[in-house]
């Protein structure tokens, strides 16, 4: 499957950087000393649920079955980051740590980043118990202007409803808007709304064709998500 997609994207086998997820909220830098980390040379870290990188031809490769693949492309200082965030990272605020890192190693400004929530899970399908909801009440009162920022996507039609939670089928459980939470994250950290694109394609719904942790209790492969820069000579920046 690694040589299918370095065929489609017009890479070899060892331009791929591969993550080492745990859940976690750490970032890693790569560049081209490490194509073909997890491939055709050990891994090397562990721990890392982010990368990010400014070098061209660097394919950076992270994992799903349920979880948001968050994508961002720094269209001025020519900067990708690409991230896991499940429910444990998006609590965390994994878009929000994802920036600070590029923001450290590049001088990413989050209002020149473009970003995307990829296929996951979708709020209809993902239940959780009063514990996990608990954590995601806190997270939204400790956004500075929540309340603000979620009154805007409402204003400006950017997402069909503002409720990152919602009472489920049985008392004390609750059905969970990941696209929407890594929404609010994301726009918080200083991205402007009309640079964020959210997905509508939920992996649970489509078990025929996306790998689902939940639909298929366990019993399912991987989905991947890939980003990589062009080299300024094969391509304009902003157009692959």
């Amino acid at each position: 499957n690694f040589r299918r997609v370095a065929s489609a994207l017009g890479v070899g086998y060892g331009d791929f950087v591969l993550s080492a997820q745990t859940h976690t909220t750490n970032v890693r830098r790569v560049g081209r000393e490490d194509a073909g980390r997890g491939l055709v040379q050990e891994l090397g870290y562990s721990d890392v649920d982010g990368l990010v990188t400014d070098e061209p031809g660097v394919v950076l490769s992270t994992f799903y079955a349920d979880c948001v693949p968050l994508y961002f492309v720094d269209v001025k200082r020519h900067a990708i980051g690409l991230s896991h965030s499940g429910w444990k990272g998006t609590v965390k605020r994994m878009g929000r740590a994802t920036l600070e890192r590029m923001e450290q190693e590049y001088h990413t400004d989050p209002a020149d980043v473009v970003c995307a929530i990829g296929p996951s899970i979708c709020r209809d399908c993902y239940e959780v118990s009063e514990e996990v909801a608990e954590q995601f009440r806190k997270m939204e009162e400790e956004i500075p202007g929540s309340p603000g920022l979620l009154a805007e996507l409402e204003a400006q039609r950017a997402y069909p409803h503002t409720q990152i939670l919602k009472p489920g089928k049985e008392e004390g459980k609750y059905q969970l808007d990941l696209w929407l939470a890594n929404l609010l994250v994301l726009r918080a950290a200083g991205i402007p709304l009309s640079h964020i694109q959210v997905t509508d394609l939920c992996t649970c719904c489509n078990p025929g064709y996306l790998f689902s942790h939940r639909a298929s209790q366990g019993k399912r492969g991987n989905l991947a998500a890939f980003l990589m820069m062009r080299d300024q000579e094969e391509a304009d920046f902003d157009g692959s």
